[in-house]
């Protein structure tokens, strides 16, 4: 009798090799309820995720509750994104040299009172005092100064072209001439004859020049003083960057 009771117990043991392990079912049922959620609303960036999960279940032999932490999948935007931001950082790089070339000038020819130069989001701006250019109340370019011009000109022969853009200030004491019925006029008419003199050069591509006047709407100092209404009358010159900081490139001509 106790032969047939062990007998009976070994034959009951052996009846429970069929089941699966605890952690694979766990395995199968969570598998199960992931491709349920991903079949409501797939994306590109979902399914990347679901193949790489069932990749580690059932090549790498692992189940789900031995993975710490999802496995990262790169974005396809993410290389895109990584070229937008080198190619602007190397266009600030060039427009960085740009400016140094424009100081270097400045400080050998003593004009640090006449120009300065400031990188803005909106490019490398080159401000320049309207005494060094124009006399009192007109538009047309000194003779004396237009050697100073053509030397300018030669400083904005890029490797690479770029859009180049005059603009004309002025205080706000009103004009009114015979020539210019209020400032609006002046300033313009002063950014399109620096432009002309700065084209002349024979190496300059007027394509990519263009000219605004904004009167005495833009100051940059107070016009209650004298000091202040010198800083205002001024021509700047934006040389406008290839690329912009969210990656797109400008158009040109």
């Amino acid at each position: 009798m106790a032969k047939e009771r062990r007998k009976k117990k070994q034959e009951e043991g052996s009846d429970e090799s069929w089941l699966l392990p605890y952690a694979d079912l766990l395995t199968l049922l969570l598998a199960l309820f992931i491709v349920l959620f991903a079949s409501s609303s797939i994306d590109q960036e979902r399914m990347q995720r679901l193949s790489s999960v069932f990749n580690d279940i059932f090549d790498g032999n692992s189940g789900i509750m031995q993975n710490n932490s999802p496995t990262e999948v790169p974005r396809p935007g993410d290389s895109n994104q990584e070229l937008e931001d080198a190619s602007y950082l190397e266009d600030q790089r060039s427009l960085g040299e740009i400016q140094d070339k424009l100081d270097e000038y400045i400080a050998l020819n003593e004009l640090e009172g006449q120009f300065e130069t400031h990188l803005t989001d909106e490019g490398l701006l080159i401000t320049i005092r309207d005494s060094i250019l124009f006399e009192m109340g007109k538009a047309e370019v000194s003779a004396e100064y237009l050697p100073l011009v053509e030397e300018v000109a030669e400083l904005l022969i890029f490797d690479r072209p770029r859009q180049v853009i005059i603009t004309g200030h002025t205080d706000n004491i009103p004009i009114h001439t015979a020539e210019y019925a209020s400032n609006w006029e002046l300033s313009m008419m002063r950014a399109l004859n620096f432009l002309r003199a700065l084209v002349a050069h024979k190496d300059m591509d007027p394509s990519f020049f263009s000219a605004k006047g904004y009167g005495e709407y833009q100051p940059i100092a107070s016009n209650d003083t004298a000091e202040g209404r010198s800083k205002n009358r001024r021509v700047e010159v934006l040389i406008q960057p290839l690329i912009m900081k969210d990656g797109t490139s400008l158009p040109l001509p």
